[in-house]
């Protein structure tokens, strides 16, 4: 239930985070896209704030990035973007565990 939640939302945060950041995706379908994957989160009532892989801790650490920074520092400020890529890196298998990536569950 949970592996299968984190591997799929990953996929999805890679294409529309990718999107977003090539300029090909409003910021407005990025943020739906973090309150809809929270909605569907909250209904598999995980009890445990850690996650149980470090893919699960990038995962929630970009969510968490997408909201926390408004949309023209999403847009402009190159060491956020630098990051946010990096993370997205690592999503998609290669690169390592960025470094101050302290991502939880909601």
């Amino acid at each position: 239930m949970l592996e299968p939640f984190i591997e799929q939302k990953s996929r999805q945060l890679i294409f529309y985070l990718s999107r977003f950041l090539r300029g090909h995706l409003p910021h407005r379908e990025l943020h739906l896209f973090v309150w809809d994957t929270l909605e569907e989160w909250s209904q598999l009532r995980i009890g445990s704030w850690r996650p149980e892989t470090l893919r699960e801790q990038v995962f929630w650490h970009l969510l968490y990035q997408i909201e926390y920074w408004s949309e023209p520092e999403l847009k402009q400020n190159t060491q956020i973007r630098r990051e946010l890529r990096y993370c997205l890196s690592f999503l998609h298998g290669y690169g390592q565990l960025p470094c101050h990536c302290v991502g939880v569950r909601p």
